[in-house]
């Protein structure tokens, strides 16, 4: 499992994953290039998912803080029988798994996917935004 620093207090971690399909056999996968910052409001997750549909996304919350982002990125564009002198494009499904710190309020994300990027905006979970406020006034 991987570990992306947000702040000296703060970290995400990113699961390794290995999809199975029906008949047993490893199916390959790739992790898109992904950013995570905060700010006053909250968390944003910003994935490069270029060439792929809006369709072919799925964004799951599922309990606890994490959050799964995972799709397809279809290979339609190069000729048959083709010979490679470079390729570092990743084609086929992906997964990427973000195990959000506490005091982020996943049911509450807003997720926009423009120009290839996918921005997903997590706010502050409410205690937490009171806190900050409070904090903020000199209370």
């Amino acid at each position: 499992m991987a570990t992306s620093k947000l702040s000296p207090s703060l970290f995400v971690s990113q699961a390794s994953v290995v999809s199975q399909v029906a008949d047993g056999h490893v199916r390959p996968h790739w992790e898109p290039n992904t950013d995570v910052y905060v700010t006053e409001h909250g968390l944003v997750i910003k994935v490069e998912l270029a060439g792929l549909r809006r369709e072919h996304l799925q964004i799951i919350v599922e309990e606890g803080n994490r959050l799964r982002i995972r799709g397809e990125r279809p290979d339609s564009c190069r000729a048959p029988k083709c010979n490679f002198l470079v390729m570092n494009i990743n084609y086929g499904p992906f997964e990427s798994i973000l195990e959000l710190p506490p005091g982020y309020d996943l049911s509450q994300a807003k997720a926009h996917y423009l120009n290839g990027f996918l921005r997903i905006d997590v706010p502050l979970a409410a205690r937490h935004s009171r806190k900050r406020a409070k904090s903020n006034n000199g209370a």
